[in-house]
């Protein structure tokens, strides 16, 4: 992506936040800043005057001078300080504000309606770890985007203000070039400019391999976390079957690529670091030494000096700044160019799910309460047809087995979820009736087990006996005292129980449709047909799509379905 092309998708995606809902108190802190950083640049102003004045007092010999700044610094030290406290707390609040609606922002679009789960299969663009992008790359790309913006403006107040200063304090130099004297006006603005262009651009092509690598680093590192969080998530299982070389193999070729992004990564910054310093020792020598000529023949006082040696380094520093942020910057776009990737991968998946084609299976509310299959095909994401000419229909209370290809039976499920878009006919689903799928694993979130119990609904919703009338009936009962303790209960409780809990779920939700997906298969056999025959008990009207390899299951179905 271009320089010009990267600006306008970042401003299309940052632009928003200063017309959002709080968009007045927004532009106030945004105007705070402006107005503090011009007043940081006056003090800056200010400071090389008493400067000048102090020298002047000090070559004078005046002590009532001395005195008089003294006094001088003593104001321009509060002011300093309040100024410097106010502008950090205003460009720290605008700094998390702009990160919690980019967050909410990007969050929002990804955690709806299954766009997390469909957006991992398209390729149109990258969208790995978005965990990191979002907890990560946006606090990067919010943060050190207003920290950046202030310390370009800034650099820009200063620029023009110290040039006119400079300009004033260079006077008349005539070069005597034997043939002819040439008066140049400005002398010591013209020598920093060139000195720090020079320096700036060498520095900026010194520095360019510093965004790519530093790009590589985010992305292996957000990798290396990602091997490490699935790892701890699936603990249990790799115990069980002994599977830690092989983890830990893993975890060493993923660091590997940590190690050879770091190595590179250092030879950019070596490269930098080799430049800047050798530029910042210039920098405190040069101006001094250009000036110091005049002093010496006496046209100018030891004052305007030290105030020209300050205001060419303010010059200097300022026409550096391309330099001094080039490995923020090289980071701050890494970042947000992560960022863009994630939003422009919901993109491409909004166009997709919109945009007319016959190749997509049509889904449909109607007001018959009935589950309804017409000329359905499913479709794998490489266009392989799992089912096809599917013509079948659920009616209220019925009971129906989904036999054959276990696969395809899921992504049957997925289709009716509004996840599977891929494929061809239509499904009309009963309207207004809410559709529970119980997937292999329920999804326990961490908290009090009453909650996770509970989840999606607030646990106020149920009675405490409700709940614990349930946990009996599922057998459950020794988890009544462990209601209201805080665990990751996907890794405390195995795997039988937290399929018997998924049961639990369904009975206090009571849904009006139940799709189960091998909701069962940690139980035995017994376990399995007490499940199913408990769920026939306690919800006798409600329609129930099945997929399960237990052989008895077809007792408690009315038909059957083969995928």
């Amino acid at each position: 992506m271009g320089s010009s092309g990267f600006f306008i998708q970042f401003i299309r995606i940052a632009g928003p936040y200063w017309h959002s809902e709080n968009k007045a108190t927004i532009r106030k802190q945004t105007l705070a800043l402006i107005a503090l950083t011009i007043v940081q640049m006056f003090i800056a102003v200010i400071i090389t005057e008493w400067s000048a004045a102090l020298f002047d007092a000090l070559e004078q010999r005046s002590m009532s001078g001395l005195f008089k700044q003294i006094g001088l610094l003593v104001l321009i030290f509060a002011a300093s300080m309040t100024a410097t406290a106010i502008h950090l707390t205003v460009k720290r609040r605008l700094q998390i504000g702009w990160r919690a609606w980019l967050t909410d922002h990007v969050t929002s679009r990804w955690m709806n309606k299954g766009r997390h789960y469909q957006v991992t299969h398209i390729q149109t663009a990258e969208h790995d770890n978005p965990d990191s992008r979002i907890a990560e790359d946006i606090r990067i790309a919010t943060e050190d985007g207003i920290a950046l913006f202030h310390s370009l403006f800034y650099s820009l107040l200063v620029l023009i203000s110290f040039i006119e200063i400079l300009w004033t304090l260079s006077g008349v130099v005539t070069l005597d070039l034997g043939f002819i004297e040439m008066p140049i006006y400005g002398h010591l603005v013209w020598i920093a400019l060139i000195y720090a262009a020079g320096a700036s651009a060498l520095g900026w092509l010194i520095g360019q391999p510093l965004s790519k690598t530093t790009n590589i680093r985010q992305t292996v590192e957000a990798n290396f976390r990602f091997g490490l969080v699935k790892a701890r998530e699936s603990s249990l299982a790799i115990a069980l079957i002994h599977g830690e070389p092989h983890e830990k193999k893993h975890f060493q070729t993923l660091f590997q690529g940590i190690i050879d992004a770091y190595d590179r990564q250092t030879r950019a910054w070596a490269h930098i670091l080799l430049f800047t310093s050798g530029y910042s020792v210039l920098s405190m020598a040069v101006p001094v030494l250009v000036s110091a000529p005049r002093f010496i023949l006496g046209t100018i006082t030891l004052g305007a000096l030290m105030q020209s040696a300050q205001s060419f380094q303010h010059v200097a520093s300022a026409l550096s700044w391309p330099v001094d942020n080039m490995a923020t910057v090289a980071q701050w776009r890494a970042s947000v160019e992560r960022v863009l990737s994630l939003i422009q991968a919901l993109d491409d998946l909004e166009d997709e799910i919109v945009r007319p084609d016959p190749h997509r299976i049509v889904l449909k509310k109607t007001d018959e309460p009935i589950l309804r299959f017409e000329n359905l095909c499913i479709s794998r994401l490489d266009g392989i047809v799992c089912a096809s000419e599917v013509n079948d229909e659920i009616r209220a209370g019925e009971r129906v087995l989904i036999a054959g290809n276990a696969f395809t039976g899921s992504k049957l499920f997925k289709a009716i979820a509004g996840l599977w878009p891929w494929g061809e006919g239509r499904i009309e689903l009963p309207d207004d009736d809410y559709i529970f799928f119980m997937p292999p694993r329920p999804y326990l979130p961490t908290g009090t087990l009453r909650e996770a119990i509970c989840y999606p609904s607030p646990s106020d919703d149920f009675s405490p006996d409700m709940i614990k009338d349930m946990l009996e009936l599922v057998g459950l009962q020794e988890l009544i005292e462990q209601l209201d303790q805080v665990d990751n209960w996907e890794k405390a409780l195995p795997r039988e129980q937290q399929q018997r809990l998924g049961v639990v779920r369904l009975l206090l939700q009571r849904p009006k449709w139940i799709l189960a997906e091998i909701a069962f298969d940690s139980l035995d056999s017994e376990g399995e047909i007490a499940m199913m025959k408990l769920i026939c008990q306690m919800l006798p009207e409600a329609s129930m799509l099945t997929i399960s390899n237990e052989p008895k299951a077809e007792t408690f179905h009315q038909r059957r379905i083969v995928l």
